[in-house]
């Protein structure tokens, strides 16, 4: 009974070693036509990033941490009164370190200044808010502008990640329609398909902050900050059976 038992496990193993070398010969000998395609959807972005700092030095350590922390500190209070709320302040840095000044420094000859910095991101929805950021930054406080950056929102980005997928799709699906017209054979399905990384970019936008540039009322002129689009793409890659 035992031998019968061992006889019928070897056969049961053999069907289905067959069963996986017919497949995989009937894979082997598809005939394919193999496509890549990329879609792309450009849009205006959701989200902006300043991000600005504020720079002291003194030569009495205290002095330069203080100064910093009390020029900071309005620099927050203004802009939450723009209506930011702290999710949208992000501190993003802060360092101390002394050197120490050359003969033309206004703090004297071979003396130890300590320098401060601390910056901060303001991270926000409101993009047409960019340049009252900047203005408002340096008006209290700030006296740096590391950089300014426009992206899309996790939520826009994964909803148009889809539209370029599509395009993507269908794009590879017409070049497989002319290159199967023109071999004269026909697509009879998909073998497999490969999906690609997807590609946002985000935007940077130059400004400058000058305190002497008036506008025509007599007060100083607003920074211009314009948004430039960005591109959603994503890549296919697709076998396709033909006959």
């Amino acid at each position: 009974m035992a031998m019968k038992s061992r006889f019928f496990i070897v056969a049961f193993v053999m069907l289905i070693a067959m069963a996986a070398l017919i497949g995989s010969a009937s894979a082997a000998d598809e005939k394919l036509i193999q496509v890549s395609g990329t879609g792309k959807v450009t849009t205006d972005p959701d989200i902006v990033e300043v991000s600005i700092a504020v720079q002291t030095e003194n030569p009495d350590a205290l002095v330069a941490q203080q100064e910093n922390a009390e020029k900071m500190n309005d620099c927050i209070s203004a802009l939450k009164a723009l209506g930011f709320t702290d999710d949208e302040l992000k501190t993003t840095g802060y360092s101390m370190y002394s050197y120490t000044t050359s003969s033309d420094s206004p703090f004297g000859k071979d003396k130890k200044v300590y320098r401060v910095t601390n910056t901060l991101v303001v991270e926000t929805g409101q993009t047409d808010m960019a340049g009252k950021i900047v203005d408002t930054a340096i008006a209290n406080g700030a006296n740096n502008v590391n950089y300014i950056s426009f992206k899309l929102s996790d939520e826009k980005s994964q909803m148009l990640r889809s539209e370029a997928l599509t395009k993507a799709v269908l794009q590879a699906r017409s070049d497989a329609d002319s290159v199967a017209s023109a071999l004269g054979v026909s697509i009879m399905g998909v073998q497999n398909v490969n999906v690609g990384a997807s590609y946002t970019p985000y935007t940077y936008a130059e400004t400058s902050y000058k305190s002497v540039a008036m506008d025509s009322a007599g007060g100083l002129a607003p920074t211009p900050i314009q948004a430039d689009t960005v591109d959603v793409t994503a890549s296919v890659s697709i076998s396709y059976i033909i006959r």
